[in-house]
């Protein structure tokens, strides 16, 4: 998504890092397990993210990561931690990690492992903003969820199955209106909130 381009430390400045890494000075040999660092690390998007944009990533990641690889609780401990974390708490997510049994071999929640040795990694977007996040005008987050075409174009009949009833139906939207808006229009006839929403698609030849 982005590569590193440093680290902002919270009690004596700036860090230098090399791009797309994420490295803790060297302070001798490095022991299993670390506490984590107390700062932030500066990072840069390839493509500029709004907040909405940035929030939608963390959440997508949160809520798939756990059918992949690793147990559910490890990963909502690591979502607290970060969280923590962000918000320049750092006691509060070493107790989580802690008590989760969660080390951190380099002191960053890039890298973590669980008691029993599974590696949990967490992408740089989930502990800090990019430093070349961008604004919307008029108070809005994010124009892919947001901002629609005023002339929706052509009318098209989605068919959609859910994964919760295995049931079919017909949902009419624009060529040009966004999949934030179509998750919208399902909400408003199914009541799924559009942050649960995943949509994936198939091609009929």
């Amino acid at each position: 998504m982005g590569g590193c381009i440093g680290l902002t430390r919270s009690r004596s400045g700036p860090m230098e890092g090399s791009s797309g890494t994420v490295s803790r000075p060297n302070s001798g040999a490095l022991r299993k397990n670390q506490s984590l660092c107390h700062e932030t690390i500066r990072w840069k998007s390839d493509v500029p993210l709004t907040e909405g944009q940035l929030r939608s990533k963390r959440d997508e990641f949160w809520d798939t990561a756990p059918a992949f690889e690793g147990r559910k609780e490890i990963w909502d401990a690591l979502r607290a931690a970060a969280v923590a974390a962000e918000a320049m708490d750092f006691q509060l997510a070493q107790a989580i990690l802690d008590g989760a049994s969660v080390s951190v071999p380099n002191g960053y929640l890039t890298e973590c492992y669980d008691e029993w040795g599974t590696r949990y990694q967490v992408p740089i977007y989930c502990l800090s903003p990019p430093i070349n996040m961008v604004k919307e005008a008029c108070g809005r987050d994010s124009p892919a969820e947001w901002s629609e075409p005023a002339d929706g174009g052509a009318a098209l009949a989605l068919r959609l199955r859910l994964s919760t009833t295995c049931r079919d139906l017909e949902l009419r939207v624009g060529a040009r209106h966004t999949i934030a808006h179509c998750k919208t229009e399902l909400h408003a006839l199914e009541g799924i909130e559009p942050r649960r929403q995943r949509w994936v698609y198939e091609l009929n030849f």
